[in-house]
């Protein structure tokens, strides 16, 4: 058997979360373990497709407009990117992109020179959080706790776990995942979860309030 895997992007998960781009999880489907690689949808003009953000230290990334019309801003730079338009960007840049047009796709691939790959918490919750909407919330919490024993020190895997329960409806389990990511970064867990909406089914109890303080 010679493993190689055929998909099409438009078969893979569409990942609703509330305020971020619909992700189309390729690298997590593939099964990738040497570079970031996943989809993101606009299903209408003015969505938004790449988020805005800059990489310091990190990975270089391309994004390829598979479908429909993007338009990237590329540090100051406004740049119309129609369908199979290539954007390759380095660590340092901010880069942003919003649809142009309905059912705009675009791909976007990315790694640090000199580095092993491993995949990022932010990736672990939406994989998660597609599989809590299906209502397999057994793999959703495996695929969570992998992230955590990836990197059991980072308070961001804690902090996802704790938004997963929330929705889920585990108000107990929650707030352990909460009560351990203060404990690796009080500050910006504290920040966060006071505005949260992922953590709305928390605030009626005391136990929240006493754990964000």
């Amino acid at each position: 058997m010679s493993g190689y895997q055929i998909v099409t992007l438009a078969d893979l998960d569409r990942i609703e979360v509330p305020g971020s781009p619909v992700l189309r999880p390729l690298r997590h489907a593939l099964g990738v373990t040497a570079f970031g690689v996943n989809a993101y949808t606009g299903d209408e003009p003015g969505d938004v497709v790449i988020v805005g953000h800059s990489e310091p230290g990190g990975p270089e990334e391309l994004y390829a407009v598979v479908s429909g019309h993007a338009t990237f801003t590329i540090g100051e730079d406004t740049v119309d990117a129609p369908q199979g338009t290539l954007v390759h960007v380095p660590p340092d840049t901010f880069r942003a992109a919003s649809a142009a047009e309905p059912g705009t796709m675009v791909l976007a691939v990315g790694a640090k020179a000199g580095e092993v790959f491993a995949p990022t918490g932010w990736e672990d919750f939406y994989v998660a959080e597609g599989m809590r909407q299906r209502g397999d919330l057994k793999s959703g919490r495996a695929a969570l706790r992998d992230g955590i024993a990836r990197n059991p020190a980072a308070w961001q895997g804690h902090y996802n776990a704790a938004c997963f329960e929330a929705l889920a409806g585990d108000v107990d389990a929650a707030l352990v995942h909460l009560r351990r990511a203060l404990a690796l970064n009080p500050a910006e867990v504290g920040r966060l979860a006071g505005a949260d909406s992922d953590l709305e089914s928390l605030r009626a109890d005391r136990r929240f309030a006493e754990a964000i303080g």
